[in-house]
């Protein structure tokens, strides 16, 4: 794993009339109408959006072939004047453009790449470059009912003009109390997991790690945990953050136990915070996280806290 210290720069928070570009690095998309809505807020926002030429092409499952799409992420990444890439959805192919992309235009002008569950192989790279990156709601979320998803689009907005959330969360009865602080890191627990043994992994060592998942059964969510702990993700990291499990497939026979009992099976051991359910993931509340940041993790009786610190 990657072990390196890092420094990590912080792309330019936005201002009224900055560009967003939306890409379509991964899966197809089949709700044309929610990337058109996404655009036409953050334009009554202030700001300019460019849906790129190739992010409605469809090739199988993906949008567009492997070439088209990485020519249209080459494109976003290399753009000078830009201050986001946003990606349209996540679904699988992300990994199939990542090695052939070049981040040299992109670490000259840094900006903020968002977007969540498959996107995670960009947080990963990104993570290993030393910049900043967005866990937050993407394109695709803009659909109805609209009051499901307004808070989380509304604090997108809120953190890409710099105004930074601590985020209060009920306590789980099963979360392990305690206070830490360190580097936030993690993103979907499968591609966590498949980036294990790649240019795209990285140490967790005195980091914070978040994890969130979708549509898996509980034997297979225990299989990707156990490899993390088996790569020293749980002994090494500060504090672990869990969010949404959304759509656990049901295990006949039973599996016998809870997502919560699970995790604490496998980290237990460690002298670490644990916070589950916090409100990110594939849920129409997605609050947004910045990956590279430092952050407070205090987890209390009742209530707990993640703070982001300068």
């Amino acid at each position: 794993m990657n072990s390196q210290n890092i420094t990590f720069t912080q792309p330019d928070f936005l201002q009224t009339g900055d560009t967003i570009l939306i890409v379509a690095p991964a899966g197809i998309i089949k709700q044309p109408q929610a990337i058109i809505t996404a655009k036409e807020t953050f334009e009554s926002w202030g700001y300019t959006v460019i849906i790129d030429d190739t992010v409605f092409n469809e090739h199988y499952h993906f949008a567009g072939t492997d070439t088209q799409r990485l020519k249209s992420m080459q494109w976003a990444l290399n753009h000078k004047t830009a201050k986001a890439i946003w990606c349209a959805r996540g679904g699988y192919g992300s990994v199939r453009i990542i090695d052939d992309l070049d981040f040299y235009q992109f670490a000259k002008h840094p900006k903020w790449i968002i977007g969540y569950s498959d996107i995670t192989v960009f947080h990963n790279k990104l993570h290993n470059l030393g910049f900043q990156s967005l866990h937050a709601p993407m394109p695709i979320n803009f659909k109805e009912p609209w009051p499901a998803i307004q808070q989380s689009i509304e604090q997108l907005h809120n953190f890409l003009q710099g105004k930074i959330t601590t985020y209060t969360v009920p306590s789980n009865k099963y979360n392990k109390k305690g206070t830490c602080s360190g580097v936030l890191i993690g993103g979907n627990l499968t591609i966590l997991e498949n980036m294990i043994g790649t240019n795209t992994c990285y140490s967790a060592k005195n980091k914070i790690l978040f994890i969130e998942e979708i549509g898996e059964y509980k034997y297979h969510i225990d299989r990707l945990l156990r490899a993390l702990d088996r790569k020293g993700y749980f002994k090494e990291c500060s504090g672990l953050i869990l969010g949404d499990f959304t759509d656990t497939k049901q295990n006949y026979p039973e599996f016998g136990q809870t997502i919560e009992e699970l995790v604490l099976t496998i980290v237990s051991k460690y002298n670490i915070p644990v916070l589950f359910d916090f409100p990110a993931g594939h849920e129409d509340r997605n609050m947004s996280l910045i990956f590279g940041h430092s952050i407070e993790l205090n987890v209390g009786k009742t209530v707990s806290k993640v703070k982001f610190t300068k």
